[in-house]
């Protein structure tokens, strides 16, 4: 039998009485950190077999977008939205084939999936694009009050320029053009601070200034 001495026996005698008092709870703290280590690999493991199976689907799509299918994007980019709305894959999918849809007539399918985007994806530049483009397929198909409506709400930066561009072209087209001018003056003044941010300015963002400018300076004064 071992043998303590007096110090060694209060010691143990204290510890003994400290598990007593907090044993349980200290083991209830343990068991709850395995539960969330675990609870967190399985998420990741989940996250991963998600993304895995939902880039098989989107190859599909890009197959679909080289060989100008537009059934095929169409299925495949359902698809995605339906069993994999989380991931990015299923928001680039629906961007992809909407604009193959567009491209083939089938504006309501366009609609649709822009619409989806627009609302479900969930990256928030994702869903900027999608509105923009969607804006842009309901100025086209003459719905101007329906895609001004969709470009209220700051988007993210790299779309702000284009946000107030598309502004000015549907309040052109309603014949308003003292709000046409301030859109497009909106847009001049967020595309220099981009480029400006940038620190470079590149031919295409120097061709889209040009453009902008064109614009406001066909209103006149």
């Amino acid at each position: 039998m071992a043998v303590y001495d007096l110090e060694e026996q209060e010691q143990i005698s204290e510890l003994k009485t400290w598990w007593r008092m907090y044993g349980n709870l200290v083991t209830a703290a343990l068991l709850a950190v395995s539960a969330a280590v675990v609870g967190w690999q399985a998420w990741n493991w989940y996250q991963g077999k998600q993304t895995a199976e939902a880039s098989v689907i989107y190859a599909a799509v890009q197959k679909g977008a080289m060989e100008r299918d537009a059934k095929r994007a169409r299925e495949a980019a359902g698809e995605l939205t339906e069993k994999y709305p989380g991931t990015a894959y299923a928001a680039m999918a629906a961007l992809t084939s909407a604009r193959m849809q567009f491209d083939a007539g089938d504006l309501k399918t366009a609609r649709a999936q822009l619409q989806w985007v627009a609302e479900k994806a969930r990256d928030k530049d994702l869903r900027d694009l999608g509105r923009l483009r969607l804006a842009h397929v309901l100025f086209d198909d003459q719905a101007l009050d329906e895609a001004l409506k969709l470009l209220t709400g700051e988007p993210v930066p790299a779309f702000a320029a284009r946000f107030d561009e598309l502004k000015g072209d549907i309040l052109v087209a309603q014949n308003k053009k003292a709000e046409a001018r301030s859109a497009y003056q909106a847009a001049l003044t967020k595309q220099d601070a981009i480029d400006k941010a940038a620190g470079s300015q590149n031919g295409r963002e120097t061709q889209y200034r040009g453009m902008l400018q064109m614009k406001l300076d066909s209103l006149g004064e």
